[in-house]
């Protein structure tokens, strides 16, 4: 997309903060108002509109992306974007553990118990965990639990917590993303423990480098979200 504009700024409105190029403010893809629910954020977001390049590359927007998704998508379909975020407290990657090799397994033991603890004494979800193949049915009061916090985002927080989640493969990971506990990079480490452990013996193709890239790049990028989101209004 070519650059259309000179100047980038914000602006507060009686609804949250506006980005303004040229004075004209931001929409979303479908046309609605851009706006931010904080000036951390909306700073934020217009730092990536502010380029002295004459191409703009907007796959690289990932904070802007996160923002339109809230207002153009998270907003209409609210209800199943909560569903699929809490839905991975059913096959949460931090419930399965490898059996074997053993020293994966007592990795995953140490980096993975942790945060599963933190979910139990932060917010009274009691997932468990297993070494086996077979699914694990988890107890159906913990799922609904997971769902109340989830919904307790609103639809800012929610995109960039699904983004976290879908690309972690956990709720838990996107949750102690979202709160705090961890930070993005951390997030990603920790999803990728299997993976990593596997490419120290076996060494790295281009592809899965190049894979692992793009999903730490959206999981900090959506990190930080969450942390700007933390910001005072």
């Amino acid at each position: 997309m070519k650059k259309f504009y000179e100047h980038v700024a914000t602006r507060e409105e009686a609804d949250g903060f506006s980005i303004c190029l040229d004075e004209r403010p931001v929409k979303t893809p479908a046309k609605h108002a851009l706006s931010l629910p904080n000036m951390a954020l909306a700073e934020a977001v217009a730092d990536e509109w502010r380029t002295d390049v004459d191409e703009i590359d907007p796959s690289g927007m990932i904070l802007t992306r996160l923002a339109n998704s809230a207002v153009d998508s998270v907003s209409v379909h609210r209800g199943a974007v909560i569903d699929e975020i809490a839905g991975f407290g059913e096959t949460d990657l931090l419930c399965y553990r490898a059996a074997e090799p053993v020293e994966l397994r007592e990795q995953q033991e140490q980096r993975w118990a942790p945060l599963l603890a933190w979910l139990l004494q932060s917010k009274g979800v009691a997932l468990r965990a297993t070494d086996s193949v077979l699914p694990l049915s988890q107890e159906q009061s913990d799922l609904d639990t997971v769902r109340e916090v989830v919904s307790s985002f609103d639809d800012y927080g929610l995109s960039a917590l699904h983004m976290v989640t879908s690309a972690c493969g956990s709720v838990v990971l996107g949750l102690a993303t979202a709160y705090g506990e961890i930070d993005g990079n951390t997030a990603c480490e920790l999803s990728l423990l299997e993976e990593t452990f596997q490419i120290g013996r076996w060494g790295e193709d281009p592809e899965a480098t190049k894979r692992r890239e793009i999903l730490q790049t959206d999981i900090e990028a959506a990190a930080r979200f969450l942390e700007l989101l933390r910001a005072a209004p």
